[in-house]
């Protein structure tokens, strides 16, 4: 059963809105394919998860805000993202669809960092963008979504580092869904040419409780030869925002992409997290935790894919389901043949705290080659009442004893997170949902 998903935008639309961001060509051309694809292409199928009823159809899609003064004029909610004493001058501040705050180091740009919106990027980088655009990473027509992302993109940064080039101060972008109604539609291109190097830390967040928002987001992340990119992101969208995310990497000759994503959206979500090991000696470890509550629904995938001789790829995924919420945690690590040599390892736990709670984790090696190393381990469990009983015969309260237990789970991978200011974050977001 196909799901329909019917928007009010057509050829027309699409023509005007990119003229009025003063788009090249070659994008305009882009949106208007990729929207005549979309009539035609399936929504994806996410494994055990029906998304037939989710909203992926009821939005606005361009919607402005005013620009922010000084980063002290942000609202409370936004200032936990940002270590307030050490502003990080390398910084993208994303209101709406509209670029609220941007700066980057003099320092950075003498050396030819780019870190801007995408419509600037598209203004004064073209070329470059186009390289990369819907290229090596991600392809318009995998299905509806990312036909109709390419279409009705709005938002989004680029970061490019050329050769050479190492940065030791984290850039960091931030993308504020303030209008409940607004769409997201971000694109992210992260380029590292080679022996280059670069951390990037993205958030989002929203407020809107009522379902009528969505984030369709897409990310590319590449790697050249000897480059090494640490990629974080802390999710956090409120429940009214349905969420689809595509974060995939592409790894050169002994290139290394390590993710680290905090997954704290209060919506239904789809995540999918894939990076293709294409050079000899690349590397990815992939981390993700998740706190799931509510009714909410989640579906988590994160695959990694070895092409090149002597290849790594990890996973480490850990989710605490809550109250009713429910995820599938796919691991899925496949080796090439040719790629000999490599190793793919995974792992997967799933803590429930609730009886109406529901957790999956799915482990699956794919193997075309003969001299590897591949393993996995999953779990998928409630909480010990022995240890919740210890804990609440010592005086704790249960609330605090569940808390203890939650931040105990999901500490293997959260300090594996070699981003301070991930770390950070994602313990303030899991402090908020625990209660």
């Amino acid at each position: 059963m196909t799901v329909e998903t019917k928007l009010p935008y057509d050829q027309d639309y699409i023509r005007s809105f990119s003229a009025n961001r003063n788009e090249p060509d070659w994008m305009q051309e882009l949106r208007i394919k990729a929207l005549e694809l979309a009539e035609g292409l399936e929504m994806p199928k996410p494994d055990k998860t029906s998304i037939k009823r989710w909203n992926f159809h009821d939005f606005k899609h361009d919607v402005s805000a005013e620009t922010i003064p000084s980063l002290k004029d942000l609202p409370k909610e936004i200032q936990v993202f940002l270590d307030m004493e050490n502003l990080n001058e390398n910084l993208v501040i994303q209101r709406n669809q509209s670029v609220a705050y941007k700066s980057l180091s003099s320092q950075l740009e003498e050396q030819g960092v780019i870190l801007t919106d995408i419509q600037t990027a598209l203004e004064k980088h073209s070329d470059l963008v186009q390289r990369y655009y819907m290229k090596d990473a991600v392809q318009i027509d995998e299905h509806k979504l990312t036909a109709l992302h390419t279409a009705l993109m709005n938002g989004g940064v680029f970061v490019y580092v050329p050769k050479n080039v190492q940065i030791e101060e984290p850039l960091q972008a931030i993308f504020w869904q303030e209008d409940p109604e607004a769409a997201t539609f971000n694109h992210v291109i992260v380029v590292a040419e080679a022996n280059s190097s670069l951390t990037y830390v993205e958030n989002y967040i929203s407020k809107n409780t009522d379902e009528n928002a969505v984030a369709n987001i897409v990310t590319e992340v590449i790697a050249h030869d000897n480059a090494n990119i640490n990629f974080g992101s802390v999710d956090n969208f409120s429940k009214g925002t349905t969420v689809y995310v595509n974060r995939r990497g592409v790894a050169y000759r002994d290139a290394k992409i390590e993710w680290n994503l905090g997954q704290m959206n209060d919506g239904n979500t789809i995540s999918d997290n894939t990076t293709h090991l294409i050079g000899d000696n690349s590397y990815a470890y992939a981390k993700t935790v998740s706190v799931g509550r509510g009714e909410q629904t989640q579906n988590f995938t994160a695959k990694i894919v070895n092409y090149g001789k002597q290849s790594e790829g990890l996973i480490l995924q850990h989710g605490v389901m809550k109250e009713a919420a429910s995820a599938i945690f796919n691991g899925i690590g496949k080796i090439e043949h040719g790629a000999s040599k490599s190793n793919a390892e995974q792992e997967s736990r799933v803590l429930m705290l609730s009886k109406d709670s529901r957790g999956d984790a799915n482990p699956i090696l794919l193997i075309d080659e003969d001299d590897v190393t591949a393993g996995h381990a999953a779990s998928v469990g409630r909480v010990d009442p022995i240890q919740l009983y210890y804990l609440m015969s010592r005086g704790i309260s249960k609330q605090e004893a569940e808390r203890l237990i939650i931040h105990g789970f999901l500490a293997p991978v959260v300090r594996e997170i070699p981003i301070e200011a991930v770390r950070n974050q994602l313990t303030e977001v899991i402090e908020r949902k625990v209660y």
